[in-house]
């Protein structure tokens, strides 16, 4: 499905450049040139990124996004010439996801747009789930969500806190392949840039201490080419 974006900026030329690169990268983009429109616009629509000047007329950027953050967990992503750290915090502080400063190029506009919407539909894909049961089992493996322990054949298996939340993440979807960059986003909560050996680490970690042989793994099983998955 084709995502939408409201795009509120108010100078035509880089309103129009942004948009051009938007409706070029398969995006369905609305225009707000100032903060009333924009605010019209964001309750007439649903919307899966707003990027958001600050230097509005009418209404300005800052208090644009308090009003969308008391309804909308939608992804903001700043895009403005005051880039002092003291604007980036106030920006952060009320809600925004991302902060981008002008001048800026339209490749790192493009990335930090898809790396907002990405986070965003992990997030609603994990909010839709049913609550996870206290205790979780899979074969002789136990894990305790309450205690935050983990228990094989009985025996207690220390892990830390990113195995725990690895594991965690594997056994309650047990029948779905994970990424390498899907786990790193959900455990780690960052853009995935190729950190690939941060994730075979703790791969393999896990599994020297659930696993009886690490080498024919019977719990987290590699699917190659595409990620990891659990058991069969």
């Amino acid at each position: 499905m084709q995502k939408r974006i409201l795009l509120v900026e108010d100078d035509n030329d880089i309103n129009q450049l942004i948009e051009n690169q938007l409706k070029q990268d398969h995006y369905y983009v609305d225009s707000a040139r100032d903060g009333e429109e924009a605010l019209t616009l964001f309750h007439k629509n649903k919307f899966d990124l707003i990027l958001l000047d600050l230097m509005l007329p009418k209404v300005n950027g800052m208090e644009l996004l308090k009003h969308i953050r008391e309804t909308s967990k939608v992804p903001v992503l700043i895009i403005s010439a005051k880039g002092s750290d003291l604007d980036k915090a106030m920006g952060l502080g009320f809600g925004a996801d991302d902060y981008i400063s002008k001048p800026f190029s339209m490749i790192e506009l493009t990335a930090r747009v898809q790396a907002a919407i990405r986070r965003a539909t992990l997030y609603a894909e994990t909010e839709s789930k049913p609550a996870d049961p206290p205790v979780i089992t899979y074969k002789d493996l136990v894990l305790d969500l309450h205690s935050f322990s983990v228990k094989v054949k009985g025996k207690s298996v220390p892990l830390t806190a990113k195995e725990f939340h690895i594991l965690k993440l594997l056994l309650t979807h047990h029948s779905r392949v994970f990424t390498k960059e899907q786990i790193y986003q959900l455990i780690w909560e960052e853009d995935y840039y190729g950190n690939e050996n941060v994730i075979n680490v703790h791969i393999r970690r896990l599994r020297e201490k659930i696993e009886e042989d690490p080498s024919a793994p019977q719990y987290i099983r590699t699917i190659w080419g595409i990620g990891y998955k659990m058991g069969d």
